[in-house]
């Protein structure tokens, strides 16, 4: 109940559509229960005594009542549609800036399917417990107090029967909701389950059909869209348990009503309308009772889609700028000092242990290391994406988290292992990197990525439309334009994580060249080639998340057994005599 009684505190401007629509349904309710009162009157003063005069003013009187309630209702549903998704605009505004901040350690703890559905239904869900349920909400309790009051002034004995029909219904309602609750939550999470397999399926729908996996895909598919079903028709199937009960109490009590109130009007202890007036009241208390219940099971649900809300809104964010950030990096240096790190604090091992390593302004370094060495995870700890466990990173001399995290991420351009570029045109795409440049700036970094040749050939040029993801260019394509789009930024710590692994050698060596051409920036290039990173200032070698071997190329084809495989393998043929002895 916290957390929804927190997440209306995002209601903000439209508190005040909430206390007008408020306001206007107890008007409403409060013209609709003048009617019975009215209607008693019309029986028991003008149809009983054949007064045709009474009988039309009381009926002129009832008509301007409905009409009232009429008005006042329409408004109601103005205001509380105003509310509502107002109320969900900013919820989902607000779960979307949250996502932002996130770091990637962050993201490691939702799935993308979930935040997804988090944003949707969970908030369409709590949309539709204040437009659906605001007004039984305000209605229900109104109509009970009120219909109870008049009720006893009509018939003490009769009201009698409201204390019998009461109890059931609580009982009922405390048994239904107490069961429903948790089958909300397992609703919601199957949701989860059929958005990931659709997003997967959709994300990945060219290898689906290169590969031939259409059936098995739609079996997958199946499987939670079946979960899916059977969570829905179970959780809905004990829903509407509440339904027959309260039907049952209401006719039961109707007939109660009838057998002493018919005794009561042949003892002329009560009149004919003032039963008839007292069974509307039966009428309306019931359906107030059944609105309450209703809104249970909205408020039910609407708990679980505001603890899922409230899990994004209250993930505490893992790396943030310091209270007095550093704005101003002074250089491209890059330092690791006994740099440990793990992706989870509860993990066995290290994913990188002990890393000791100094690159100098303006120098070019690239990283070698197999499958699973932790390439990746080291220079994401550059621009802070991850912060180290143990030890420090030093950029320009100061310790990263020291500076203000948009200015370091401004001053380290990253162009990470997968590739994205975004819906729309290559200028909205190249545009990431320096939202000012003009069409010279973005040319001449197309050119240094080796990407103006296929974007001139491009209809429209850099007006060219990508489709969404990039889908109308190829791997090395896509690559080339994040590499220009990295080189907008200008960045004094430029890092490729095997950026050009799509790339023709030819074309790679022209980028290379371009990136020499570059004047106190510092380059780091994660590479799978030896051709990528021989001509680099110094080389890494990275096994198992520590530095094996660091040195120039001819350093280490002399004396690193590591770096000898891995040159042979590619360079010779895979034979290290042959290899050593042509490099003497």
């Amino acid at each position: 109940m916290n957390d929804l009684k927190r997440l209306f505190g995002y209601m903000g401007p439209y508190r005040r559509d909430m206390a007008l629509g408020m306001l206007l349904v107890v008007i409403e309710t409060s013209f609709e229960l003048v009617i019975p009162v009215l209607m008693s009157d019309i029986i028991d003063q003008g149809v009983a005594r054949g007064d045709v005069g009474c009988i039309l003013r009381i009926g002129v009187e009832m008509s301007l009542c409905a009409l009232l309630a009429l008005v006042t209702g329409l408004l109601y549903a103005r205001y509380a549609a105003r509310a509502s998704y107002g109320f969900g605009a900013r919820i989902r505004g607000a779960e979307y800036a949250k996502v932002q901040q996130y770091a990637f350690g962050n993201l490691d703890h939702f799935e993308t399917s979930s935040l997804i559905t988090r944003m949707t239904t969970d908030v369409t869900v709590l949309q539709n417990a204040i437009n659906g349920g605001f007004r039984p909400l305000v209605r229900g309790p109104s109509m009970l107090v009120l219909g109870i009051v008049l009720s006893f002034m009509m018939s003490p004995r009769l009201a009698v029967v409201f204390f019998v029909c009461g109890p059931v219904l609580g009982v009922v309602l405390f048994f239904v909701v107490r069961r429903i609750a948790p089958m909300y939550t397992r609703l919601q999470q199957s949701m989860d389950h059929l958005n990931n397999v659709v997003q997967e399926c959709l994300t990945a729908i060219r290898a689906v059909k290169a590969f031939v996996r259409g059936e098995y895909e739609e079996e997958k598919f199946r499987q939670v869209n079946t979960e899916l079903m059977d969570t829905s028709l179970s959780t809905f199937r004990t829903a509407v348990l509440n339904l027959p009960a309260f039907q049952l109490t209401m006719y039961a009590a109707m007939v109660l009503i009838l057998w002493f109130g018919g005794n009561m009007i042949l003892h002329g202890s009560l009149t004919v309308g003032r039963l008839t007036s007292f069974l509307s009241y039966v009428l309306q208390v019931m359906n107030s009772l059944m609105m309450i219940s209703n809104v249970f099971l909205l408020m039910t649900r609407s708990l679980a889609s505001a603890r899922r809300v409230a899990q994004v809104l209250d993930e505490p964010v893992e790396l943030t700028s310091p209270k007095h950030p550093v704005t101003d990096i002074p250089d491209g240096g890059v330092r690791f000092e006994h740099v440990s790190f793990k992706y989870h604090p509860d993990a066995a091992e290290y994913a990188l242990a002990d890393i000791d390593l100094d690159i100098a302004p303006g120098q070019t370094v690239g990283i070698l290391g197999g499958t699973g060495s932790a390439k990746s995870t080291l220079v994401q700890l550059i621009p802070r994406l991850y912060d180290a466990t143990e030890g420090r990173v030093l950029v320009g001399g100061r310790d990263v988290r020291d500076y203000d995290l948009t200015a370091l991420r401004d001053a380290v351009g990253i162009v990470l292992q997968k590739n994205v570029l975004f819906s729309g045109t290559v200028r909205d795409n190249l545009l990431w990197g320096d939202p000012g440049a003009g069409d010279d700036a973005l040319w001449d970094a197309c050119r240094a990525a080796c990407a103006d040749e296929f974007v001139q050939r491009m209809p429209g040029g850099l007006d060219a439309d990508l489709g969404q993801g990039g889908v109308n260019v190829s791997g090395g394509q896509k690559q080339r334009l994040c590499i220009a789009r990295t080189l907008l930024k200008k960045p004094r710590v430029l890092i490729f994580d095997d950026s050009v692994s799509a790339v023709d050698t030819a074309t790679e060596a022209k980028i290379r060249k371009a990136l020499g051409a570059l004047e106190g920036v510092t380059k780091i290039i994660i590479a799978q080639r030896v051709t990528s990173v021989m001509a680099t200032d110094k080389i890494v070698v990275l096994e198992d998340g520590r530095i094996h071997a660091v040195g120039t190329h001819q350093q280490l084809l002399a004396g690193d057994p590591i770096y000898q495989e891995i040159y042979h393998s590619q360079m010779k043929g895979g034979s290290p005599d042959a290899g050593t002895a042509d490099h003497r």
